[in-house]
Protein backbone atom coordinates (compact mmCIF):
# COMPACT_ATOMS: atom_id res chain seq x y z
CA UNK A 1 0.00 0.00 0.00
CA UNK A 2 1.02 3.43 -0.36
CA UNK A 3 2.17 5.26 2.12
CA UNK A 4 2.98 9.38 3.07
CA UNK A 5 6.78 9.40 3.60
CA UNK A 6 8.63 11.09 5.97
CA UNK A 7 10.89 12.73 3.23
CA UNK A 8 7.59 14.27 1.91
CA UNK A 9 6.50 15.87 4.97
CA UNK A 10 10.46 17.19 6.78
CA UNK A 11 11.81 20.66 6.42
CA UNK A 12 15.64 20.38 4.52
CA UNK A 13 16.67 23.48 6.08
CA UNK A 14 17.41 22.77 9.26
CA UNK A 15 18.62 25.13 12.15
CA UNK A 16 21.32 22.93 13.92
CA UNK A 17 23.88 23.91 16.62
CA UNK A 18 27.11 22.24 17.48
CA UNK A 19 28.63 21.14 20.88
CA UNK A 20 30.42 24.00 21.56
CA UNK A 21 27.75 26.84 20.92
CA UNK A 22 26.79 28.53 23.87
CA UNK A 23 23.82 28.64 25.62
CA UNK A 24 22.79 32.27 24.64
CA UNK A 25 23.27 31.86 21.04
CA UNK A 26 21.20 28.48 21.01
CA UNK A 27 18.41 30.58 22.80
CA UNK A 28 19.07 33.24 20.23
CA UNK A 29 18.59 30.27 17.61
CA UNK A 30 15.18 28.96 18.85
CA UNK A 31 14.08 32.40 19.59
CA UNK A 32 15.25 34.03 16.21
CA UNK A 33 13.79 30.98 14.34
CA UNK A 34 10.31 30.58 15.82
CA UNK A 35 11.06 26.93 17.23
CA UNK A 36 11.09 24.70 20.00
CA UNK A 37 14.37 22.69 19.65
CA UNK A 38 17.08 21.84 17.50
CA UNK A 39 19.60 19.06 16.61
CA UNK A 40 23.52 18.93 17.85
CA UNK A 41 25.60 17.99 15.02
CA UNK A 42 29.17 16.65 15.33
CA UNK A 43 31.89 17.44 12.54
CA UNK A 44 30.82 14.87 10.33
CA UNK A 45 26.93 16.42 10.54
CA UNK A 46 25.94 13.21 12.37
CA UNK A 47 23.47 13.77 15.11
CA UNK A 48 24.74 13.29 18.26
CA UNK A 49 21.89 15.11 20.27
CA UNK A 50 18.84 17.50 20.44
CA UNK A 51 18.77 20.68 22.60
CA UNK A 52 14.83 22.19 23.29
CA UNK A 53 13.17 24.86 25.20
CA UNK A 54 12.66 22.62 28.19
CA UNK A 55 17.01 21.78 28.01
CA UNK A 56 17.42 25.41 28.06
CA UNK A 57 15.07 26.42 30.89
CA UNK A 58 16.48 23.51 32.95
CA UNK A 59 20.30 24.69 32.73
CA UNK A 60 20.46 28.15 32.19
CA UNK A 61 24.26 28.28 30.87
CA UNK A 62 26.85 26.15 29.55
CA UNK A 63 27.00 25.41 25.56
CA UNK A 64 25.27 22.61 23.66
CA UNK A 65 27.09 19.82 24.81
CA UNK A 66 26.12 20.07 27.93
CA UNK A 67 22.32 21.32 27.41
CA UNK A 68 21.51 18.53 24.50
CA UNK A 69 19.67 15.44 25.37
CA UNK A 70 21.32 12.18 23.98
CA UNK A 71 21.38 9.84 22.31
CA UNK A 72 19.29 11.66 20.06
CA UNK A 73 15.58 9.89 18.46
CA UNK A 74 15.71 10.29 14.71
CA UNK A 75 14.06 9.37 11.74
CA UNK A 76 14.81 7.62 7.88
CA UNK A 77 13.02 10.09 5.26
CA UNK A 78 11.46 6.67 3.51
CA UNK A 79 9.50 5.76 6.97
CA UNK A 80 6.30 6.23 7.29
CA UNK A 81 4.43 9.34 8.58
CA UNK A 82 2.59 6.97 10.83
CA UNK A 83 5.43 5.10 12.15
CA UNK A 84 7.28 8.48 12.91
CA UNK A 85 3.94 9.99 14.64
CA UNK A 86 4.29 6.56 16.78
CA UNK A 87 7.90 6.79 17.39
CA UNK A 88 7.51 10.60 18.92
CA UNK A 89 4.60 9.16 21.27
CA UNK A 90 6.45 6.15 22.60
CA UNK A 91 9.83 8.64 23.28
CA UNK A 92 7.55 11.57 24.54
CA UNK A 93 9.32 14.11 21.77
CA UNK A 94 8.02 16.93 19.93
CA UNK A 95 10.61 16.43 16.68
CA UNK A 96 12.80 13.64 15.21
CA UNK A 97 15.78 14.89 13.17
CA UNK A 98 15.71 13.20 9.88
CA UNK A 99 18.64 11.21 8.59
CA UNK A 100 20.25 9.09 6.19
CA UNK A 101 21.65 5.74 5.85
CA UNK A 102 24.61 7.02 6.81
CA UNK A 103 23.01 9.09 9.70
CA UNK A 104 23.60 12.26 8.57
CA UNK A 105 21.24 14.90 8.87
CA UNK A 106 19.23 15.51 6.11
CA UNK A 107 15.53 17.24 7.91
CA UNK A 108 13.37 17.24 10.20
CA UNK A 109 10.33 16.47 11.06
CA UNK A 110 8.00 17.81 13.47
CA UNK A 111 4.37 16.78 14.97
CA UNK A 112 2.64 20.08 13.55
CA UNK A 113 4.09 18.16 9.95
CA UNK A 114 2.33 15.17 10.57
CA UNK A 115 -0.77 15.76 11.61
CA UNK A 116 -1.55 16.47 7.69
CA UNK A 117 -1.67 12.80 7.72
CA UNK A 118 -4.77 12.69 10.16
CA UNK A 119 -6.46 15.96 8.43
CA UNK A 120 -6.43 13.70 4.87
CA UNK A 121 -10.27 14.21 3.51
CA UNK A 122 -13.05 11.41 4.06
CA UNK A 123 -13.43 10.84 0.39
CA UNK A 124 -9.66 10.30 -0.01
CA UNK A 125 -9.61 7.74 2.48
CA UNK A 126 -12.02 5.26 1.34
CA UNK A 127 -10.90 6.11 -2.36
CA UNK A 128 -7.46 4.23 -0.89
CA UNK A 129 -9.06 1.71 0.94
CA UNK A 130 -11.26 0.57 -2.20
CA UNK A 131 -7.70 0.63 -4.63
CA UNK A 132 -5.13 -0.15 -2.05
CA UNK A 133 -6.78 -2.03 0.25
CA UNK A 134 -9.49 -4.34 -1.72
CA UNK A 135 -8.64 -4.20 -5.21
CA UNK A 136 -5.05 -4.24 -4.98
CA UNK A 137 -3.58 -5.72 -1.62
CA UNK A 138 -6.51 -8.49 -1.44
CA UNK A 139 -7.46 -8.73 -4.94
CA UNK A 140 -11.49 -8.30 -4.30
CA UNK A 141 -13.25 -5.70 -6.73
CA UNK A 142 -13.75 -2.18 -5.43
CA UNK A 143 -17.26 -2.67 -3.77
CA UNK A 144 -16.78 -5.71 -2.49
CA UNK A 145 -17.55 -4.56 0.89
CA UNK A 146 -19.24 -0.73 1.46
CA UNK A 147 -16.46 1.52 2.81
CA UNK A 148 -18.14 4.46 4.85
CA UNK A 149 -15.95 7.09 6.36
CA UNK A 150 -16.48 10.16 8.59
CA UNK A 151 -13.85 11.98 10.12
CA UNK A 152 -11.43 9.67 9.81
CA UNK A 153 -13.51 7.06 11.08
CA UNK A 154 -13.78 4.01 8.58
CA UNK A 155 -17.10 1.26 9.10
CA UNK A 156 -16.39 -1.73 6.79
CA UNK A 157 -19.90 -3.63 5.99
CA UNK A 158 -20.96 -6.32 3.88
CA UNK A 159 -20.38 -9.96 3.61
CA UNK A 160 -17.01 -11.95 3.20
CA UNK A 161 -17.02 -15.58 3.33
CA UNK A 162 -14.03 -16.26 6.23
CA UNK A 163 -13.65 -14.23 9.25
CA UNK A 164 -9.81 -14.76 9.21
CA UNK A 165 -9.77 -12.64 5.99
CA UNK A 166 -12.39 -10.16 7.22
CA UNK A 167 -9.59 -9.81 9.98
CA UNK A 168 -7.14 -9.15 7.81
CA UNK A 169 -9.19 -6.62 6.20
CA UNK A 170 -9.92 -4.45 9.09
CA UNK A 171 -5.33 -4.68 10.08
CA UNK A 172 -4.86 -3.43 6.23
CA UNK A 173 -7.78 -0.52 6.51
CA UNK A 174 -6.05 0.45 10.03
CA UNK A 175 -2.78 1.15 8.10
CA UNK A 176 -3.83 3.24 5.49
CA UNK A 177 -2.89 7.14 6.22
CA UNK A 178 -5.42 9.21 7.77
CA UNK A 179 -7.61 6.25 9.52
CA UNK A 180 -8.78 7.15 12.61
CA UNK A 181 -9.97 3.97 13.83
CA UNK A 182 -11.81 0.92 12.11
CA UNK A 183 -15.51 -0.07 12.87
CA UNK A 184 -16.14 -3.59 11.98
CA UNK A 185 -19.63 -4.65 11.04
CA UNK A 186 -18.82 -7.50 8.21
CA UNK A 187 -20.72 -10.66 8.72
CA UNK A 188 -18.85 -14.02 8.38
CA UNK A 189 -20.82 -17.14 7.69
CA UNK A 190 -17.85 -19.03 8.22
CA UNK A 191 -15.34 -18.87 10.95
CA UNK A 192 -12.41 -20.49 11.08
CA UNK A 193 -10.35 -18.27 13.15
CA UNK A 194 -8.67 -20.50 16.18
CA UNK A 195 -5.86 -20.10 18.91
CA UNK A 196 -2.88 -18.25 16.80
CA UNK A 197 -4.91 -16.97 14.47
CA UNK A 198 -4.50 -13.17 15.54
CA UNK A 199 -1.19 -13.44 14.94
CA UNK A 200 -1.05 -15.53 11.39
CA UNK A 201 -3.64 -12.52 10.58
CA UNK A 202 -0.64 -10.00 11.44
CA UNK A 203 1.85 -11.85 9.46
CA UNK A 204 -1.02 -11.83 6.47
CA UNK A 205 -1.28 -7.91 6.96
CA UNK A 206 2.55 -8.25 5.91
CA UNK A 207 2.91 -10.68 3.20
CA UNK A 208 -0.49 -9.47 1.60
CA UNK A 209 1.65 -5.98 0.50
CA UNK A 210 4.01 -7.55 -1.24
CA UNK A 211 1.74 -10.65 -2.87
CA UNK A 212 -1.25 -8.95 -4.64
CA UNK A 213 -1.81 -11.38 -6.70
CA UNK A 214 -1.70 -14.08 -4.26
CA UNK A 215 -4.99 -17.08 -4.26
CA UNK A 216 -7.03 -16.33 -1.00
Amino acid sequence: MKHIKVGGLMTDDVISAVPSTPFKHVAKLLAEHDISGLPVLDEDEHVIGVVSESDLLARRRTDARELMTAPAVTVHAEETAADAARLMVRRGVERLPVVDEEERLVGIVTRRDLLCVFLRPDAEIRHRIREDVLAEAMGLPRDAVDVHVVDGVVTLEGRVRRRSRARVLVRLAERVDGVVAVVDRLSTPEDDTFPGAAARATQDVRHTQDMHDSPW
